[in-house]
């Protein structure tokens, strides 16, 4: 399943982190979701919340409603059984997301081509020929972190940040590719923008953002016009 055995930690009173490891790999986002799906079914009433990330699992839970030692006790047979008796996850969704991969908003896309001593169809076709998985969501609402990027076009983050990056804006930083779902400072290599609605604030937080861990995302090429018309903002 992973390089070293799950273990359960508690990190405060009303907090526990489940390790699946030390090395980020594809291979353990199922076994990170299936036991998500474990725990809202055994405990869900005491769960407030639960976010899944690389090789973690965080647990908080309502101290109001349960004892901090029943729940780390539940949490350590809920582990065991699943290594005890592994399981396939629920598939995640298969999520398209269309990119208008130009200079006029791909401020980096040029460069990173010459850094890598490709052409810009060359780097398009690379970054969108593949699927990416959604290993966590963080640093803003609906940010989803995918991976893995190419080597031939993985590309480290900028030294300075930008102060501002436009909502639907496609990054490289290293091995991992993103989509701004809004407007914020960020230092990722920039090399396309997309119409797509990353965050919804409308709706029910637990729908809110389009990705979730454990997504498939394939990127999809559009021309200008198509960005316009799927209502995309220069």
């Amino acid at each position: 399943m992973s390089d070293s055995t799950m273990r359960v930690e508690a990190v405060s009173e009303d907090t526990a982190m489940i390790r699946f490891g030390d090395t980020i790999s594809e291979a353990l986002i199922p076994q990170i979701v299936a036991l998500e799906k474990r725990i809202e079914q055994r405990l869900g009433p005491l769960v407030i919340d639960l976010v899944p990330s690389y090789t973690t699992l965080l647990v908080h839970y309502d101290l109001n409603r349960a004892d901090f030692r029943h729940v780390l006790r539940e949490l350590r047979h809920l582990v065991a059984d699943l290594e005890a008796h592994p399981e396939d996850a629920p598939a995640g969704r298969q999520v398209e997301i269309p990119v208008w991969y130009d200079p006029t908003v791909g401020y980096d896309l040029e460069a990173l081509a010459e850094r890598h001593e490709l052409s810009v169809d060359e780097v398009i076709g690379i970054h969108s020929g593949k699927s990416y998985q959604v290993f966590a969501i963080g640093f803003n609402p609906g940010f989803g972190f995918l991976g893995r990027v190419d080597d031939r076009i993985a590309t480290p983050r900028h030294k300075s940040p930008r102060e501002a990056i436009d909502p639907g804006s496609v990054g490289i930083a290293d091995a991992q590719t993103a989509i701004y779902p809004r407007l914020s400072p960020g230092g990722w290599q920039i090399i396309g923008r997309s119409p797509q609605l990353m965050f919804d604030p409308e709706q029910d937080p637990a729908h809110a953002s389009l990705l979730q861990v454990g997504d498939t995302v394939t990127f999809r090429p559009i021309d200008r016009d198509t960005f316009i018309s799927l209502g995309g903002q220069l």
